[in-house]
């Protein structure tokens, strides 16, 4: 029996091949994923925001577009998402969220505020 003293060029091909194969499946799945967490941290964070915005209403009756209130007041943030304040009234609100790995956006609104973005339904976040 003849000692094999390595790989020959058809099983290293065949091995490039393999790894080729997994690898083109698994990064764009990779991706996906990624960006489903993103779109999950956007909306978690704007639900944290509706929820303060709703305190601060119920104490002051008036909602505030001024994100620094509502922080001091206990709200917090995911760190790469930007929540920006479109309108804040006495009779209502809305909101985007932004998450800087994506390009996606998710809006919220409430009240007679008008719809933002893909929001069309008062409440009720829309992510596009």
């Amino acid at each position: 029996m003849r000692n094999p003293r390595g790989m020959t060029m058809i099983e290293m091909l065949m091995v490039m091949l393999i790894v080729g194969l997994l690898a083109g499946v698994a990064v764009p799945r990779y991706h996906k994923a990624k960006e489903r967490v993103f779109l999950s941290t956007m909306k978690s964070d704007l639900r944290n925001f509706a929820v303060a915005e709703e305190s601060y209403f119920y104490d002051f009756g008036v909602y505030t577009p001024d994100l620094g209130i509502l922080e001091s007041r206990g709200m917090q943030r995911s760190e790469d998402v930007t929540i920006e304040v479109n309108e804040a009234t006495a009779v209502g609100w809305a909101a985007t969220g932004r998450h800087a790995g994506t390009l996606l956006r998710c809006y919220l609104f409430v009240g007679a505020a008008g719809p933002v973005g893909a929001a069309v339904m008062e409440g009720a976040l829309s992510c596009n």
